[in-house]
């Protein structure tokens, strides 16, 4: 959930006093034009000096150092409401040449005005020469939260409110076969206990129901990931292509519920546009699909808001539709604001499409669209804080706040 998607206030607080140095010594490519910019640090730098201070970085990475931030933070967000959150994120590099690719764990715990808790623990690691990579995405969910029923054409009016706890452990290590590109096997499993409908409409049975409501749901079995990734800023491309395919048959022999297989296919291409800018006109294709005839529990099928960080349209609450196949577009361009770097600013606009329950067709799309600004948080290695708010169809709308880009 990108930590769970960094709420803002109080980090921009907090970061205009603090000489953070989590990342101040990453080896960037462009680190020239990096230090001739301006974050966060430098501003609260230049605000405790009394005059304008900017920070220059002249050291390569070096293996075995760790650069470590931790940041109390607060706001709000369509399906937590106002939240807290304390968040760290560990950095370090496994080897000093200049394709090393940066490694990271991410963790944070939240509590939330709906008695939400969030403990996710995601991890990114390379070992030397790139020669591996260690995916990890561990998560505990105490998860009061909104459903809105199966299909691409739920009623904004139909939502109501499930109870559940979420125990996720996946872990995948892929190997290069050649230069960008990945194979590798991983084991996910999933666990769902306390599953509860809290005030479900009365009139007749909820979808949940139908398709099969019970007190857990469980999911396990091993996966397949083919990666291609030529992106050499995996936090803020400026070009590059990413092309993710995971394929996951869960298995009653391991654990599952069900026999049932899912692919999801993640596709994007970053675009430097003008050509001499650094402006980015991004597009992302997310595909989840459901394989066969097997049925995935309910609470892991395709759904708005539950790719691996949440991302997946903006312009609705998590979890407003729901079916056995979703498939999805964004486009956005990513523009400077200020010369220094400090400000930017983005627009977008998504498609999201669910294949109807009986027939499986794709009747319906829900298109989402809005703006945003960029508020650069570390210019070392381009990490920004996202702060956007999207439109949808039926009144739906709200704020969606990230700490690094949205894909």
């Amino acid at each position: 959930m990108k930590a769970v998607k960094i709420y803002l206030s109080l980090a921009l607080l907090v970061l205009s006093f603090l000489h953070v140095n989590a990342q101040d010594s990453l080896h960037i490519n462009h680190l020239k034009i990096a230090n001739s910019q301006e974050d966060l640090v430098d501003v609260g730098r230049s605000l405790l000096k009394g005059h304008h201070s900017t920070r220059i970085d002249t050291v390569r990475q070096k293996v075995g150092k760790l650069h470590i931030s931790a940041l109390p933070v607060a706001g709000y967000t369509l399906q937590t409401g106002f939240a807290g959150v304390v968040t760290s994120d560990f950095a370090f590099y496994t080897s000093e040449h200049d394709q090393a690719n940066l490694s990271s764990v991410l963790t944070s715990i939240a509590y939330t005005q709906y008695q939400q808790v969030i403990l996710p623990v995601q991890a990114n690691i390379w070992t030397r020469g790139n020669k591996y990579n260690i995916l990890t995405d561990w998560r505990y969910l105490r998860y009061p939260s909104i459903t809105y029923g199966l299909g691409g054409n739920s009623s904004a009016d139909s939502g109501y409110n499930i109870y559940y706890g979420y125990l996720r452990l996946h872990q995948a290590i892929l190997r290069t076969i050649a230069r960008d590109f990945y194979l590798g096997l991983g084991f996910d499993a999933d666990y769902f206990w306390n599953i509860q409908e809290v005030d479900p409409p009365a009139a007749k049975p909820t979808d949940f129901e139908r398709y099969g409501l019970t007190r857990t749901e469980a999911a396990a079995g091993f996966s397949l990931h083919v990666l291609f990734d030529d992106r050499r800023n995996q936090i803020n491309p400026e070009k590059g292509n990413y092309l993710s395919l995971i394929y996951r048959p869960s298995l009653t022999s391991l654990g599952s519920d069900n026999n049932f297989q899912t692919l999801l296919l993640d596709l994007r291409k970053y675009i430097t546009f003008p050509s001499n800018t650094h402006n980015v006109l991004a597009f992302w294709s997310y595909d989840w699909l459901t394989l066969g005839s097997g049925n995935p529990p309910y609470l892991l099928l395709p759904s708005t808001g539950w790719d691996e960080y949440s991302n997946t349209g903006r312009g609705y609450i998590q979890g407003r539709y729901r079916s056995k196949n979703m498939l999805y577009l964004e486009s956005e361009y990513r523009f400077g604001i200020t010369t220094n770097g400090l400000l930017g600013g983005v627009v977008f606009a998504n498609a999201e499409s669910f294949s109807d329950m009986l027939t499986g067709h794709y009747t319906y799309i829900n298109p989402g669209y809005g703006g945003g600004i960029r508020i650069s948080l570390n210019k070392f290695s381009r990490t920004n804080i996202a702060v956007d708010y999207g439109w949808g169809i039926h009144g739906s709308g709200g704020f969606f706040v990230n700490l690094g880009e949205v894909f």
